[in-house]
């Protein structure tokens, strides 16, 4: 029987990098995940890329992740917002020399550096493909027998399995679920213009269409990832296009300004939804990332709110191991849900209102729109507000999104 201080079900992006986290301050994990992880490696680009948020990133620097990851990422050095091509619109931009607001990885560097981290790490233990046959949990501890006939033991089960976690649905926690009946398009263009590290988030009523500068594959032409809502019933017809239409309709909501673009890597979708977990702990189990709460990417911190879940259960398991308590112990438990909790709702709550309210249709509304904008772009307070909001650097922040050891 292999034992360990926590099982993590879900060896993605978030479960890894709790695992690595743990480690990092002498705690060790099963990880358990059925995906192959050659095929998630695969030195084809997918497509697929990531913003981390500046916090999110110093949390990587903390734990060892950054150095595998150094010359991979593209610094996000401003974020613009505007109503369609309206002009005005709102600027977030960083004082000169300080942080980015974030940095854009293709998922897989990300995912291939926290394997390689986790490969590394002496308390670690990857069951990779692994499933898991049987779950028990009770007041002695966890006990999970894998299909393989192995046998995994811990004080405490971590669910980071995603959104449709079958770890959630067993615990029977109540899930506020609904669906915006839209789909993202991902896509990778390549642009005539420079993105000079701008991120551009253009609210269409038909959805928001967002442009994120990446590191360019080749000199003469930058390259950024496109993040395009529309509705349900027009996305097979958009996602049927040829590549020289497809790039033509990126290229016309974009107004033009990077001049000519051409897809640079496959298209792919996913359906939007909301869904948020009554609550994130049960007996000797806690919920990370998509598995607790899954969100618009509208404001692009999905996986920013699993990597600051991450932070936070690492200071709680961490801090209890020194007082020498059982991990799965339910006041560390209630601990992290009270941390937790009110975070993910506001900012669930907050995207879900921005999906809304940017998707009303007529110019009365889109006045309305770019006179709270430009207000904002006024008030000095609010607009800092909102870009440490970006950053992922308000509330109570776990000491690894600081930077600093626990």
């Amino acid at each position: 029987m292999d034992r360990a201080d926590v099982i993590i079900l879900g060896g993605g992006l978030v479960g890894l990098t709790l695992a690595i986290a743990l480690d990092r301050h002498g705690l060790s994990s099963i990880v358990i995940d059925p995906a192959d992880p050659e095929k998630q490696l695969a030195p084809a680009y997918d497509g697929r890329a990531t913003a981390v948020a500046s916090a999110s990133y110093r949390m990587l620097e903390a734990i060892g992740v950054a150095e595998r990851l150094e010359g991979e990422g593209c610094p996000i050095r401003q974020i613009r917002v505007s109503d369609g091509l309206e002009p005005g619109g709102l600027l977030f931009d960083p004082a000169e020399g300080d942080d980015p607001l974030g940095m854009m990885f293709e998922n897989r560097r990300l995912r291939g550096a926290l394997r390689d981290c986790a490969l590394a790490a002496k308390n670690v233990t990857l069951l990779m493909p692994g499933r898991a046959a049987e779950v028990g949990r009770d007041g002695s501890g966890v006990r999970i027998a894998l299909e393989d006939s192995r046998v995994a033991a811990a004080p405490l089960l971590i669910g980071a399995e995603g959104r449709n976690s079958p770890t959630r649905q067993a615990a029977q926690i109540p899930l506020a679920r609904w669906s915006y009946d839209h789909v993202a398009i991902i896509a990778t263009v390549t642009h005539e213009r420079s993105h000079e590290n701008v991120a551009y988030e253009i609210f269409y009523p038909a959805g928001p269409f967002a442009i994120l500068p990446m590191l360019s594959a080749e000199e003469r032409l930058s390259r950024s990832a496109i993040v395009w809502s529309v509705s349900a019933k027009d996305a097979p017809a958009i996602l049927d296009l040829p590549e020289r239409a497809m790039a033509g309709e990126i290229e016309k909501r974009m107004g033009g300004f990077l001049g000519h673009v051409s897809l640079a890597g496959p298209r792919a979708s996913y359906p939007l939804g909301f869904h948020h977990a009554a609550t994130i702990t049960a007996e000797r189990l806690a919920l990370a990332g998509d598995a607790a709460h899954g969100i618009h990417p509208i404001a692009g911190q999905g996986l920013n709110l699993g990597f600051r879940d991450a932070a936070a259960l690492t200071q709680v398991l961490v801090e209890g191991a020194r007082l020498g308590m059982d991990l799965g112990d339910a006041q560390l438990l209630a601990r992290y849900e009270r941390w937790r909790s009110l975070d993910t709702f506001m900012v669930a709550a907050s995207t879900d209102a921005l999906t809304r309210l940017y998707g009303i249709p007529g110019r009365t509304a889109s006045a309305v729109r770019r006179f709270g904008m430009g207000a904002v772009q006024r008030i000095g307070p609010l607009k800092n507000r909102l870009m440490a909001e970006a950053r992922g650097e308000t509330g109570d922040l776990p000491l690894l999104l600081r930077g600093l050891p626990i």
